[in-house]
């Protein structure tokens, strides 16, 4: 199975990250043939170079698309046709065959010369770039490519993006950069101008359930009906056909427009959203926080058990990871927040669609006597202004208003209407 599987629904972001792996694996044969070709000039014979004879390949790379589509995904399998080592490569085969040591290893995230940076904190500040910056300027171990996979790159701080723009505008010779953004807007212009740009689409809804069956073994009507629910996204999919509780959470969701009869409703319908975030929190800080705690009391030398003493001067490091768990917790509820307001989204989206008359199928189709009741019951004004609504609580949630006081604003926009 080679690298480019995954990537569901990409095929021309694919063509290219393809082409320019084949360049990068001629001038890594080359130099180690003691074939050092001039910038700009790729060795022959085996290159994907284009008519002009410029390389398809270049130092930094920017992912961007809508969630889910799959702009990590794209990212790593590209990093593990870089690392390909595949023996076929010498007779004309393709690097990112899926199956050698470099590509195995690459995408479990156990390579040593690709580095994949992800956050669950809300930025990544300019001590972790700079760890980073750092990491960029080592030669590869292997002898191929130093890899940085920057997952979250939207997350930079402007510091943070000043200083990566030092290092993607003068990397060193065997450095690539991939930088994964939902859109350009949401990478500092210095920093995407000096990247070679790949936008990726919301794959098909039947591209999106054939992986869930192929790759997961999950059903085909189960596949179905996740990828439909989620219209596209990979990610939600899974997690939508393998989790109860996310099909629980999602189901109590699609209830709240028929409970905003009365502000009464409209506050409780808020707060049970609110609550249901939290509850996510916790149960990550459940699974993750004491099991950081206890590593890190481990290597500073405290006493066993929660209530040993912490030796002196070792305070710090341990307010330090406090805070960084509190901030976690912090995202883990705003995403759990968003995920239900897209799926919000979507249940208006289909009662829009049956006001409107669209032959489309709906995402939704499981509350089908919810989505009817709703739509003859107003008009599709009505409609696009409580999309409207749940678009400017996504949108006040982005600028740190209280989880709870934006809720209940957008409840009672879904009751007037």
């Amino acid at each position: 199975m080679a690298v480019w599987d995954d990537v569901v629904g990409q095929d021309r972001v694919t063509a290219q990250l393809a082409a320019a792996a084949r360049d990068a694996d001629a001038l890594v044969t080359a130099e180690h043939a003691g074939e050092r070709p001039r910038p700009g000039e790729q060795p022959e014979p085996q290159t994907s170079a284009d008519r002009s004879g410029a390389s398809q390949m270049t130092h930094a790379w920017l992912f961007t698309g809508p969630p889910g589509s799959g702009r990590s995904t794209a990212a790593r399998a590209f990093a593990a046709a870089l690392q390909c080592v595949s023996p076929d490569r010498a007779l004309g085969g393709a690097p990112g065959c899926g199956f050698c040591d470099g590509c195995h290893t690459s995408l479990v995230g156990t390579h040593a010369d690709v580095e994949i940076v992800r956050t669950d904190l809300l930025s990544i500040g300019v001590k972790e770039t700079r760890d980073l910056v750092r990491r960029s300027s080592l030669s590869p171990a292997g002898g191929r490519w130093q890899v940085i996979v920057l997952e979250d790159a939207d997350r930079l701080t402007e510091g943070a993006g000043n200083v990566l723009l030092k290092a993607v505008e003068e990397p060193a010779p065997r450095t690539v950069w991939l930088l994964c953004a939902p859109s350009v807007e949401d990478v500092l212009p210095t920093i995407r101008s000096r990247c070679r740009h790949l936008s990726l689409r919301t794959p098909p809804v039947a591209a999106v359930a054939d992986v869930l069956v192929r790759r997961d073994g999950i059903e085909p009507e189960a596949a179905a009906r996740a990828a439909r629910a989620t219209q596209g996204h990979i990610g939600r999919a899974r997690r939508l056909a393998t989790d109860e509780r996310a099909r629980a959470r999602r189901a109590a969701v699609l209830k709240l427009p028929l409970r905003t009869d009365d502000i009464g409703g409209c506050l409780k319908a808020a707060q049970e959203l609110i609550d249901a975030a939290g509850e996510d929190a916790k149960q990550v800080a459940e699974d993750v926080d004491t099991k950081e705690t206890e590593e890190l009391r481990a290597a500073l030398g405290a006493a066993a058990g929660t209530g040993g003493r912490l030796p002196r001067g070792t305070a710090g490091a341990m307010k330090e990871l406090q805070d960084k768990q509190k901030r976690r917790s912090t995202r883990t509820q705003r995403d759990s927040l968003d995920l239900a307001l897209v799926d919000l989204t979507g249940f208006y989206r289909d009662v829009l669609a049956l006001q409107m008359g669209a032959s489309v199928p709906l995402a939704n189709d499981e509350v089908r006597d919810s989505i009817h009741r709703i739509a003859t019951s107003s008009t599709p004004e009505r409609t696009l202004r409580r999309i409207e609504a749940v678009i400017a609580c996504r949108e006040a949630l982005d600028r740190n208003v209280a989880p709870l006081l934006a809720v209940e604003a957008m409840a009672v926009a879904l009751r007037a209407g």
